[in-house]
């Protein structure tokens, strides 16, 4: 599966746009964490048991948009965006969305027919 912040990849041309794609996960703080992540605020730095949960929710979700993007048939998904949102007091849910197309390789000059 291609993914691509962009409309468009150089490498390859659109050739049928299959529609919105999303993929969520929503995930809460662990109390464990929260208690090392208090201790780590006081004296600063990173909190690499967030850092590594919230990695691990944006590949789910980008997992989850791949899968319903397959289901339609697509190769590729273009303009794809991430977004997080508060859902209740110690919880997000991070959003993968973009749109699904088909994808075909662009014919390089070289291997073009000639003028």
């Amino acid at each position: 599966m291609q993914i691509t912040t962009q409309d468009e990849l150089a490498e390859h041309e659109i050739v049928e746009t299959l529609g919105l794609v999303r993929g969520n996960a929503v995930r809460t703080r662990h109390l464990g964490k929260d208690i090392l992540a208090v201790l780590r605020a006081l004296i600063g730095g990173e909190v690499p048991e967030y850092t590594k949960m919230l990695a691990e929710s944006r590949e789910q979700a980008i997992d989850r948009m791949c899968v319903q993007a397959r289901s339609l048939g697509a190769d590729g998904i273009v303009a794809m965006r991430l977004t997080t949102a508060p859902v209740m007091q110690g919880a997000a849910e991070i959003l993968a969305y973009g749109t699904a197309v088909r994808l075909r390789p662009r014919r390089s000059p070289a291997s073009g027919s000639a003028p």
